[in-house]
């Protein structure tokens, strides 16, 4: 089993764009979301093994979500209940597709989670990320979980695809990524967050600095111009993107997310030691994977991570 540990929101998304600032104003739809939920969903759907870990509302939102991982065989049984709101997320679509987003998440559900007594036997990779390592109390509580699954020896990834208004400080979260880093196996962002941790260190540099602070891999995506793996040996492979006319970005890095461990799995890689052995050979498959899947939910409007029958090449 795959955990996904993390925050489950509705996002607003616009239902056209104005071509100007005249008239009115479109209606905002509402979308499942969350990077870590979309990452769940995604892996669902690849036909992943997989559990979500959170804490949810009981509220119409609520339930929603819930009903959406059922929907697509997500086990729910590491969700947490509360009676706050579900935080919402308004999505601001530019016309290349690539969407910003304001944060309603002041006294949500998902930010009361609290550490789980203990994740199931079967679980063998935990995946975290986004707003869920920021707002707090519940940021520290995915703290312990990500600390204590690596103490455990279970596979971990981290996407922090950042949220940078949502970040009070800085250079407070720069520091405490790196302070992450010892305790997790794989490391994805998309090249703009690398930028955002790196600051004035430029990325080639601290991507070499965090794979010898302990990721046996970090993972760059560069949108349309595909994926890259770095490794602590020097290596960099790098496969193109998957070319199609995009509804919007919107689930495209949790999608990518889901994609990685879905064939890492396929290829007996979710522990350091198989990640650090994988040809290139191997990666280029994965990242090939990741690339399809990836595509796939930028041709749709909203998170719709592909199901497995849609993504075509070998399994």
């Amino acid at each position: 089993m795959i955990v996904v540990a993390g925050e489950a929101l509705i996002d607003l998304v616009p239902s056209s764009q104005s071509p100007s600032g005249d008239g009115p104003l479109p209606a905002l739809l509402p979308r499942r979301g969350g990077g870590p939920y979309n990452t769940a969903l995604a892996l669902g759907r690849l036909g992943s093994p997989a559990a979500f870990c959170s804490r949810v509302s009981t509220d119409t939102f609520g339930e929603e979500l819930l009903r959406g991982l059922r929907t697509d065989g997500v086990d729910t049984s590491l969700v947490q209940r509360g009676t706050e709101p579900t935080t919402l997320a308004v999505a601001d679509i530019s016309p290349d597709g690539s969407a910003g987003y304001g944060f309603y998440a002041d006294g949500t559900a998902d930010r009361l989670f609290t550490l789980p007594a203990e994740l199931p036997d079967a679980a063998r990779a935990v995946s975290f990320g986004t707003c869920s390592l920021v707002l707090e109390p519940g940021a520290s509580a995915y703290e312990a979980l990500l600390r204590r699954s690596a103490e455990q020896g279970i596979f971990t990834a981290l996407d922090p695809n950042i949220r940078a208004g949502l970040i009070a400080d800085a250079d407070a979260y720069r520091a405490r990524f790196r302070a992450w880093l010892p305790h997790v196996t794989l490391l994805k962002l998309s090249e703009e967050d690398a930028e955002w941790l790196a600051g004035t260190e430029g990325v080639a540099a601290a991507v070499k600095d965090w794979l010898a602070a302990g990721p046996a891999a970090v993972v760059l995506t560069r949108g349309g111009h595909g994926l890259a793996v770095l490794t602590p040996g020097g290596a960099e492979i790098a496969v193109p993107g998957e070319q199609v006319e995009v509804a919007d970005t919107i689930g495209a890095g949790d999608t990518v997310n889901a994609a990685l461990l879905h064939r890492l799995d396929a290829h007996g890689a979710l522990s350091p030691d198989a990640l650090a052995a994988l040809s290139p050979d191997a990666w280029r498959d994965i990242l090939g994977f990741a690339a399809r899947a990836a595509a796939v939910t930028c041709s749709r409007p909203g998170a719709q991570p592909p199901y497995a029958t849609e993504l075509l090449g070998p399994e």
